[in-house]
């Protein structure tokens, strides 16, 4: 289902080329009949902002959600496994079922990058791309209740998603991730002293180049997966 591409491609990175495509995407997104009006809605007027905004101001306003909050991170199993081994292993897990479907991604990606993962689920039948949603959706629920706390339109998207799962979210889940939630301003100061504890030259060749790389590193958004063989990525 192109819908699920549609509502990844609206999480990435501002670009030019989102700006430029994000009227055909609301239409798409419009027309999923699954979703409710509210959602629907609410993914028009991100569209229509994202398509009309000063693209530093747009990219700006996403650095400031996406990358300055832990609580507001793209990447799924940070939400359930933060940094431990058994986020590794879940990753691994899920890599491996993307290639029993045919779908490889680069050695630099991340499985469990939400956008990612929507686009695998466009390349799958609906019944199962809507169950593997389901086994995520009080992620994608806790997601939405903190971009909705902080005023942000991206919350329609994660409402969409919410709205195409197999089931709903059990509030007990959503309230366990909820429960330990910091403040953004809390977040923030922990990643600026993160950030400040990086030294600007470690003795290597390349001295301050590598800390610069490590930062740049914490800010890239993964790239498009690969198609797999035979699929029309169109």
């Amino acid at each position: 289902m192109m819908v699920y591409r549609a509502l990844g491609a609206l999480l990435q990175y501002p670009s030019p080329e989102l700006a430029g495509a994000a009227g055909d995407i609301a239409t798409l997104v419009d027309q999923e009949r699954s979703l409710s009006r509210s959602a629907r809605g609410a993914v028009r007027g991100l569209a229509a902002r994202l398509a009309r905004e000063d693209l530093l101001a747009a990219q700006e306003a996403y650095v400031g959600l996406f990358d300055r909050s832990r609580n507001l991170s793209l990447h799924l199993f940070e939400h359930i496994h933060g940094e431990s081994r058994d986020r590794g292993q879940a990753m691994v897990n899920l890599a491996e079922h993307y290639r029993t479907k045919g779908y490889s991604i680069g050695a630099n990606e991340l499985p469990d990058y939400l956008p990612l993962f929507l686009e695998f689920l466009s390349l799958v039948e609906p019944k199962e791309a809507s169950g593997l949603l389901a086994d995520v959706v009080h992620i994608l629920a806790a997601i939405r209740v903190r971009l909705e706390r902080r005023g942000s339109d991206y919350a329609g998207v994660l409402q969409a998603l919410e709205d195409m799962a197999a089931r709903k979210p059990e509030r007990s889940l959503v309230e366990g991730l909820l429960k330990h939630d910091k403040s953004l301003a809390e977040e923030a100061a922990e990643i600026d002293k993160e950030w400040e504890e990086v030294p600007a030259f470690d003795g290597a060749p390349d001295g301050g180049c590598v800390a610069a790389r490590n930062v740049l590193n914490r800010m890239a958004v993964p790239p498009e997966a690969p198609r797999p063989p035979g699929i029309d990525g169109a």
